[in-house]
């Protein structure tokens, strides 16, 4: 009995099964087998489909595998540059004796009209990457290939919306064009429900355009007030994949009615590249967190230090507040490092009370620093006050020495070390005071 797909055999159109976990050709009709140069069947025997579809080493990133279902195709458009020629592409998921196959039909979508502007279109997008990555940081990577996707798609407004762990949407990157009212501030924390239509449409690989807003005003109200309120006539919205996982989405505002096929292309292609940035993004993010932060107490380090105090003026007054959390050594060394580090915890909580709008760092193991540029003197004594009271409520005892200058003209390391100074001090006083304290207590037995 012959196999479902050997019915498309003659066909005029590419078809091609693989075998949905391991990506193994399984068949490809006539016109496919020629085209891309085989001879027979057999000579596609143990070849991947994306080296033979696509030329890559590894599987596509833009697979829809983990979409597809029994039963129901999905569409979408795609540039191959082995056929030199756009597809309209339509994927399914048959079973064949208990196994699962990738079917997937491509009819050729470029009329000899066309093939001008897939080139000029592949041109634009190659130019506007080659403009994007000329910048050093992922962010600005972003702003300048919205740019450069405005201007080039001659539409009023790009955007970038990103979903955060709550389900609000955010309007995180946005160009707009000369005289066009800027919305990014106005689009924070949208509620999930004003986007939910185009959500459900993400879920099964679907973009949005809507070439007259009057076409929503009844099936999807709420994003129709949305959208009006924004003056938004036309637009175009491709989702935004981190693999099967949708984090936002990004599009254009009222692009030229004869260009929605053209505009829709580049955004689907580019998306790809949108995403790539995005991760770029976070990573660096990650990567400044790591470096700027302490990871026990999320406090700055000293390099975080000398940067905040590459800020600093010389005419601003300083306040510096040197501690340091006595008996740390004997909590770590009698009940060990998950008390010390609560200790330590502790005691942050107690210095962010009070001094949390200055800069707060951890420069040591028990060693924390508050550097308040521009605080009043009294105000500085007040919060130290604060400090004291909170640490004594919670039974902790931190040596500090608190040091305010009117300006910094003497050097910030002579401040920091002047305030240091003190905090030994304190210490020291303490630790007197503690072992009198100690033979008073055995005295009296």
């Amino acid at each position: 009995m012959c196999k479902i797909w050997e019915f498309f055999e003659t066909m005029d159109e590419f078809v091609y099964v693989s075998d949905i976990s391991s990506y193994e050709l399984i068949y490809m009709n006539q016109k496919a087998l020629k085209t891309f140069g085989f001879c027979s069947p057999g000579d596609i025997a143990g070849k991947k489909c994306y080296e033979v579809l696509q030329n890559c080493s590894t599987p596509c990133s833009m697979c829809n595998n983990h979409k597809l279902r029994p039963g129901h195709f999905q569409e979408w458009r795609y540039y191959n540059p082995i056929l030199e020629r756009q597809v309209i592409i339509k994927d399914t998921i048959i079973e064949e004796n208990g196994k699962q196959y990738r079917l997937e039909l491509a009819f050729e979508a470029t009329a000899p009209e066309q093939r001008d502007n897939i080139m000029n279109l592949e041109a634009k997008i190659n130019e506007g990457l080659r403009v994007a990555l000329l910048h050093k940081t992922p962010s600005r990577t972003l702003e300048v290939l919205l740019e450069y996707l405005g201007k080039a798609l001659g539409c009023e407004r790009t955007y970038i919306f990103e979903r955060s762990e709550q389900g609000y949407d955010n309007n995180t990157y946005e160009w707009v064009a000369s005289g066009v009212t800027p919305e990014k501030k106005n689009l924070q924390n949208l509620p999930a429900e004003i986007c939910a239509n185009w959500y459900q449409n993400f879920e099964i690989n679907r973009h949005i355009v809507i070439k007259r807003l009057e076409d929503i005003r009844e099936s999807d109200p709420l994003q129709y007030e949305n959208l009006k309120r924004q003056n938004i006539r036309s637009l175009i919205v491709v989702p935004l994949y981190d693999e099967d996982r949708i984090i936002g989405f990004y599009g254009i505002d009222n692009p030229p009615e004869k260009s929605l096929d053209y505009a829709s292309d580049m955004l689907q292609i580019t998306a790809h590249f949108i995403i790539s940035s995005l991760k770029r993004r976070d990573l660096v993010r990650k990567l400044e967190e790591m470096s700027y932060h302490d990871q026990l107490t999320q406090l700055g380090n000293r390099y975080a230090m000398k940067e905040c105090l590459k800020n600093l003026q010389e005419d601003q007054s300083l306040g510096i507040v040197y501690c340091d959390i006595t008996g740390l050594k004997q909590v770590n060394d009698r009940d060990g490092h998950s008390f010390g580090d609560k200790l330590i915890t502790d005691a942050c909580d107690c210095l962010k009370k009070s001094f949390g709008k200055y800069g707060l760092f951890r420069i040591g193991g028990d060693e924390l620093l508050a550097i308040c540029i521009q605080i009043d003197e009294s105000e500085l004594w007040q919060k130290i006050e604060q400090l004291k009271q909170d640490l004594r409520s919670k039974s902790i005892h931190m040596a500090i020495g608190g040091l305010w200058e009117r300006n910094s003209l003497g050097g910030v390391d002579r401040l920091i070390s002047e305030a240091e100074k003190k905090m030994y001090s304190d210490k020291a006083a303490y630790y007197m005071k503690f072992s009198v304290d100690r033979r008073h207590a055995a005295d009296l037995h």
